[in-house]
């Protein structure tokens, strides 16, 4: 038997939850066992009390030591001691089969402002986290706890298989679930699973899954073992719609030059061809170079031509495909425009620039894997600011920014590396 016990301020926030469906009959079989201790009981004060004003000032009360540590001292056997706590460890599926093999779990549900820190000094406490919104206390936190823990024990799910298939059990999202009737509506069931081949079914199933988790919750792929098959089914869906949908826009004007002032840089051969050759890889769309000045979008044209259609092409098909991608624009809204009228969808203009313009809230910085659920809805264009990086103006034309490839340490990369590190992030082969 696995039995939890529940520290808490309100006992009876518990009492229509722990007595109703899979978990009342687990209690029921004795798979599941479930005790309350309130601290209130243990407090000293004739009100009963448990919290005070926090030492150095602030906002809000902080729940005492004394009589949470009462009552986990009259617990008998405590096992594991897991306090809900925004600042701790995220709770996963991996966590919930560690903790499923427990024969006690004693759970903390604080309140307030939070719990005296010196708890954690007398007791081994484990800060673990259901999630990153806030919530009034831990019990709605603990609840989502001992179900995820419970499930797994044996005896607890009617059908023991089930809870290994569900969403996060092997690290991704579930597949789509169908029942009768046939049609719904006018939508039939997908006809592979009426077609009683189970190996057929099982690869379906597989797929489905790996699309919905690359389609919202990309993140969890850094933590999945996945096989060739699954490679190749990634690859063959989110490689050719993100790829597609993802650009460069390198962006000679406006820029920094000497600080803070603004201007126009010069074309970088290698730049052009670097970076062309990066979106070909990547199965990117079309590469935007923009420059305002007329003679250097003239050799901007003489380059792509000789690659394209001169005799560059006849020796090196490989490097005209890649530069047949370079589009020349006058500006990033002429860029903007052009990637618009391609694919019917304004695109998500993002900054890569470690700078934002003054008396413009910055928004939260962009990683990968937001670029990468983006992606999955429309087109994004990265802009890539040469010299000293995009101006203010350049900025103020973008909808987001990318967090720096090296926010914490030396950010100062040429600009073709920092193409081929953002596309690779973003777009680099998921196994």
């Amino acid at each position: 038997m696995l039995s939890f016990h529940i520290v808490t301020l309100f006992p009876e926030f518990f009492d229509s939850p722990l007595a109703c469906g899979l978990t009342a009959r687990a209690r029921e079989k004795g798979v599941v066992a479930f005790s309350l201790h309130d601290p209130r009981v243990y407090s000293q004060d004739r009100h009963h009390h448990v919290d005070d004003r926090p030492y150095g000032g602030g906002p809000g009360m902080v729940m005492q030591a004394a009589p949470v540590a009462a009552a986990l001292r009259d617990i008998p056997a405590r096992g594991r001691i897991l306090m809900m706590s925004p600042g701790g460890r995220p709770f996963t599926q991996k966590t919930a089969r560690e903790l499923a093999f427990e024969e006690d779990i004693t759970l903390i549900c604080g309140r307030y402002e939070g719990i005296d820190a010196r708890l954690s000094q007398i007791f081994p406490i484990e800060p673990v986290c259901v999630g990153e919104a806030v919530l009034n206390g831990g019990e709605t936190a603990a609840l989502a706890v001992m179900e995820a823990v419970a499930r797994l024990r044996p005896g607890f799910m009617g059908k023991e298989e089930s809870g290994e298939e569900e969403s996060f059990s092997n690290g991704l999202l579930e597949y789509p679930h169908y029942t009768r009737p046939d049609v719904f509506e006018g939508l039939p069931v997908p006809p592979v699973l009426s077609s009683g081949d189970h190996a057929r079914i099982a690869k379906w199933r597989r797929e489905q899954s790996l699309l919905a988790t690359l389609h919202m919750r990309p993140d969890l792929f850094a933590d999945v073992r996945l096989t060739a098959q699954d490679g190749q089914t990634l690859a063959s869906v989110f490689h050719e719609k993100a790829g597609r949908n993802l650009s460069f826009c390198l962006v000679h004007h406006p820029v920094r030059i000497e600080g803070k002032k603004a201007g126009t840089s010069s074309l970088t051969n290698l730049d052009i061809h670097d970076i062309a050759r990066i979106s070909a890889s990547y199965g990117m769309g079309a590469f935007h170079v923009v420059t305002p000045l007329e003679d250097q979008l003239r050799l901007l044209r003489d380059i792509v031509r000789h690659w394209v259609d001169g005799p560059g092409a006849a020796s090196h098909p490989d490097r005209a495909r890649a530069l047949s991608l370079v589009r020349p624009a006058a500006s990033i809204e002429e860029a903007v425009a052009a990637v618009t009228v391609r694919t019917g969808v304004k695109p998500t203009v993002l900054a890569s620039s470690a700078y934002w313009p003054k008396g413009k809230k910055p928004p939260a910085p962009l990683v990968p894997s937001d670029v990468r659920r983006m992606l999955a809805a429309g087109p994004v264009m990265l802009c890539l600011g040469t010299a000293q990086g995009l101006s203010d103006d350049a900025v103020r034309l973008c909808d987001g920014q990318l967090r720096p490839l090296r926010f914490l340490s030396y950010n100062h990369l040429s600009v073709r590396s920092a193409a081929a590190i953002l596309a690779d992030r973003i777009l680099g082969d998921l196994d």
